[in-house]
């Protein structure tokens, strides 16, 4: 299907696209939880903030937030949450007393490690016994121009 911008169609090209997007970012997003869940005792948010701990150490909870584009309480919320597991620390902040510094601990950077097999491959499996080689990368692309897009222009950015 062609979506585009004009004529009478248009909203409801568009709009299919958006539900497109939308459930099919719910549907694997429900069945990575099940799996993460069912596998390694975690979520996928869990797995998502783990990994991102893992790749940006010394990071702060506001940088989650932005990167995630939820609210800081709800990050907060969720990093105390992995605290209360082993998984992750907060460690004070030299150049703001205000802010805290985040880090994964040797439990959490065990778990996100096994995690990532289970997320890659569920993935693999998801995506790719569906689309080709060809389809994801283009998928991919267009996905990565929007988001970058929307992230440059502050789309969608919560306010609280």
């Amino acid at each position: 299907m062609e979506y585009t911008s004009s004529g009478d169609r248009a909203g409801a090209d568009l709009s299919e696209l958006f539900a497109d997007l939308v459930r099919c970012e719910t549907r694997l997003y429900n069945a990575l939880n099940d799996r993460l869940r069912e596998r390694h005792g975690i979520v996928t948010s869990q797995y998502e903030f783990l990994s991102y701990l893992r790749d940006h150490p010394g990071c702060r909870v506001a940088d989650l937030a932005a990167e995630f584009a939820i609210g800081v309480g709800a990050t907060s919320k969720g990093i105390d949450r992995l605290e209360k597991q082993g998984w992750a620390a907060r460690r004070p902040n030299p150049a703001d007393r205000r802010s805290s510094l985040l880090a994964l601990t040797d439990d959490g950077a065990l778990l996100v490690e096994e995690a990532q097999q289970t997320f890659t491959g569920s993935l693999a499996e998801l995506l790719g016994g569906t689309l080709d080689a060809r389809s994801l990368s283009t998928v991919a692309r267009a996905l990565s121009t929007l988001r970058s897009a929307l992230e440059r222009d502050q789309v969608g950015t919560p306010t609280g």
